[in-house]
């Protein structure tokens, strides 16, 4: 497997650590745009993984709970309160966010309704993070996928 950086909606992206609540994750997947195709109904005609993985491990002052959820909506930046809401991780011990970890991965042909936009979201619960990072991206095979160091020094 090699990822495509227009699959790929967050590459080592600091976690929000503004507050509890939602907020919007890297960039989004326009499914309008070439080597995404959709059935009329707005499902996939093709198996296309979601995969969330934690690049750094997250931290709290508290007992922060955070889950990541899969929308879609017609603008390009999903509303955080409208947006349609396709698959939710549930919410998530920071016990559980720890370097490496894949933490949320879903098979979008089961999708159904599919606006424009896909997204990914972050539900901070019980107390804000204080650090912590993120990959995400869609690939066609999740089980090939791991991670390696960008070699950069």
């Amino acid at each position: 497997m090699i990822l495509d950086d227009r699959a790929e909606l967050a590459d080592n992206l600091a976690a929000n650590t503004g507050a509890t609540g939602t907020s919007n994750l890297g960039d989004t997947i326009d499914t309008q745009a070439g080597g995404i195709t959709r059935t009329p109904d707005g499902t996939f005609s093709a198996d296309l993984y979601l995969v969330v993985r934690v690049a750094q491990a997250f931290t709290s002052g508290g007992a922060a709970t955070v889950a990541f959820r899969l929308v879609s909506d017609e603008t390009g930046t999903p509303s955080t309160t409208t947006a349609t809401v396709h698959a939710t991780s549930g919410a998530l011990p920071l016990a559980s966010l720890t370097a490496g970890a894949t933490i949320f991965c879903i098979n979008c042909r089961e999708l159904q309704r599919v606006e424009r936009f896909l997204g990914v979201q972050q539900v901070t619960g019980v107390a804000a993070l204080t650090g912590g990072a993120l990959d995400v991206f869609f690939t066609d095979s999740p089980a090939l996928s791991r991670n390696y160091a960008d070699n950069v020094r």
